[in-house]
């Protein structure tokens, strides 16, 4: 199996890391910053494209990580040269554009998998595997945190570009939209409030999500872009009728200090870290690529995706009008 990577930005530097502990070959990388690519292809010792026409001649699948606006057009041209994709999340920035997406993946006959890497972290895993087994009884109710900086970057910053990344409630927010659904079921009604749908020239973001689901039970998401770099924080609490399971990235940290403007510490994108001898996100890939290489399903599926992109968008649509959104009749579209 050959595998392509397109996007040379931290996201891909960190997934081409994720290749190498795999039996694929990278063939190479695209990005249409050639420095970039350059920079990336030399660290690894691997070929730097001139095209991603020239990169989808030569492989079996191709790993997206590119920004969010991007992955419309590009999974549309990797599907139509028959190559299997994995695609960074969220899958799309619009819900025409997602389900287009899941169409012609269909028709060409290719897998597609979304990397929501959050279902591949070990704490969430074991979360989803004892409500599975009935240990907290029926779930009730749900606490996510998500507590990151602001992505930066020197120019062209298409993160805080709306139109473009869909804000931090899309981009951030939907990690825990997916993972609340996977554990706690269907999602029927989302309330939202959010700083930058009320004031979108504010400094930084942070966002409160109430999640109704199918069963009734609920689910509170806290996701901000307002803390100091470094940190990425996260925390949850699933609480049901037989008890209850506890989650928090730092609790075993006496104090922490963190400054405003402090140089150096911090890469330009917040990535979660983890003191496991493998890389969540390596687990991530090494599943796609056993998906491809022995032609099974994909662990996170477009459709998967497709709905936690409904949950985000519904998010943003009730932040900004106010008013609760009602899912029900999105939810049949969705396989």
């Amino acid at each position: 199996m050959r595998v392509g990577i397109v996007g040379a930005g931290a996201m891909g530097g960190v997934h081409t890391a994720g290749w190498t502990q795999t039996g694929a070959e990278i063939a190479g990388l695209f990005d249409a910053y050639e420095p970039a690519a350059q920079a990336l292809a030399a660290r690894h010792g691997l070929r730097a494209y001139p095209s991603l026409e020239a990169l989808l001649a030569d492989v079996d699948a191709v790993d997206l990580c590119v920004p969010t606006h991007l992955h419309y057009p590009l999974v549309l041209e990797v599907a139509a040269a028959g190559k299997h994709i994995l695609c960074e999340k969220p899958l799309a920035r619009t819900l025409a554009d997602g389900r287009e997406m899941m169409d012609v993946v269909s028709r060409a006959g290719v897998k597609l998998m979304v990397a929501h890497v959050v279902r591949f972290f070990p704490e969430y895993v074991q979360a989803k595997e004892a409500v599975d087994a009935g240990r907290v009884g029926q779930v009730a109710v749900m606490r996510f945190k998500r507590n990151v900086y602001q992505p930066k970057k020197a120019e062209g910053n298409w993160f805080v570009d709306f139109q473009k990344s869909g804000g931090m409630i899309l981009d951030l927010m939907i990690h825990d939209f997916d993972y609340a659904r996977w554990v706690g079921g269907e999602v029927t009604t989302v309330f939202a409030k959010s700083i930058r749908t009320q004031n979108p020239a504010a400094a930084s973001d942070h966002g409160l999500a109430i999640l109704t689901h199918a069963s009734g039970a609920l689910t509170h998401v806290e996701g901000s872009w307002a803390y100091p770099p470094p940190t990425f924080r996260t925390q949850f609490e699933i609480a049901g009728s037989g008890g209850l399971l506890l989650h928090d990235s730092e609790g075993t940290a006496p104090i922490t200090v963190r400054r405003h403007g402090a140089p150096g510490e911090s890469s330009d994108v917040p990535l979660p870290s983890s003191p496991l001898l493998e890389d969540p996100y390596t687990t991530e890939i090494k599943a796609f690529y056993d998906a491809v290489r022995y032609d099974k399903p994909v662990p996170v599926t477009a459709g998967d995706g497709l709905t936690a992109l409904q949950i985000a968008l519904a998010a943003i649509e009730s932040a900004q009008s106010g008013r609760p959104v009602h899912l029900e009749s999105l939810l049949e579209v969705v396989p």
